[in-house]
């Protein structure tokens, strides 16, 4: 199942920046509730999406390497949907939307060179930067298995749970994408000490989450931090370190309450990024599947892949 995804070659494969970030402070859309996919449901929204993704695309196709390309659902789950005014009905409608959207896209951009694999992002089902309450993975399985059986049915390729702070609800989407046959992986963000929001440690939340669902995760990724919160961390040397292929980090190393209350966009700075990555990627050589999250665009972007695409 999970072998079939072209980026577990080891090649770079990257991906987009902060969406939401870059629709709000950067074209001035308003995305109640951080939520991007009501831009799905007309036409003017989807031409804003395939603005904000056709430049990530045009870097991959620029240096001949492999993208992987979110549908913007990462607030399409039921109890975000609700607050939206969403049935369960509409909502998967949206992901069946959001799926042939980013297909579409696939369809116009994907080349020999530059192959696209279309992810079903899942977010959390409260709030990504803090605990809010605690559901048993099997309840996680159970509140997640609907929209992972729409995005199985309307035909993504994997499907990412991202911006996870608890451990058990990050096993209960592994378990149900398993129980759906489509891969899964796991994004965990982390505070400014390295550790979940929940008070776990990010060796201590992989190897638990591998261990419950039997290493069922294709493999692992931190976004929505800055590489100086977790680079030592992942520098340890500590074997559950080869599982994380992937990496979005914020721009700002500001912590996540911080970033909450930003009433600005904190753009860091798109070259020392790219070489912080660079520096991760010296040290953790399975690293490489790259893209940003709050705060970064496509000079971020741009900027890793230069810093990176040659680092072997």
């Amino acid at each position: 199942m999970a072998s079939v995804l072209p980026q577990l070659d080891g090649s770079v494969f990257l991906m987009d920046g902060g969406l939401e970030t870059a629709l709000v402070f950067l074209e001035g859309v308003e995305l109640p509730c951080f939520a991007a996919f009501p831009l799905l449901l007309d036409p003017v929204g989807r031409r804003k999406l395939e603005g904000y993704f056709e430049p990530f695309i045009s870097t991959a196709l620029k240096h001949r390497i492999g993208f992987v390309l979110d549908t913007p659902t990462w607030r399409s789950n039921t109890d975000w949907g609700a607050k939206l005014g969403y049935s369960a009905e509409q909502l998967a409608d949206v992901n069946r939307k959001a799926t042939l959207f980013a297909m579409d896209i696939k369809g116009k951009f994907a080349t020999s060179t530059t192959p696209i694999v279309v992810n079903g992002v899942i977010g959390p089902r409260g709030d990504g930067y803090r605990v809010d309450t605690k559901m048993t993975a099997e309840e996680a399985c159970a509140y997640h298995s609907p929209q992972i059986e729409t995005f199985r049915d309307a035909g993504v390729e994997m499907v990412s749970a991202i911006t996870m702070n608890y451990v058990e609800e990050a096993a209960g989407i592994a378990m149900a994408a398993q129980a759906n046959d489509i891969p899964a992986v796991i994004s965990f963000t982390v505070e400014t000490d390295g550790k979940l929001a929940s008070g776990d440690t990010l060796g201590a939340a992989i190897e638990t989450v591998d261990r419950v669902t039997r290493a069922a995760p294709a493999y692992y990724m931190v976004n929505c931090a800055h590489p100086t919160h977790f680079d030592g961390v992942l520098s340890s040397g500590a074997g559950w370190t080869g599982r994380v292929r992937g990496l979005r980090a914020n721009a700002s190393r500001q912590s996540h309450a911080e970033l909450d209350a930003a009433t600005e966009l904190d753009a860091g700075n798109p070259q020392e990024l790219g070489q912080q990555y660079r520096e991760l990627r010296r040290r953790l050589p399975r690293l490489s599947i790259l893209g940003g999250c709050c705060g970064t665009d496509h000079r971020h972007i741009s900027a890793i892949c230069d810093a990176c695409v040659s680092v072997s």
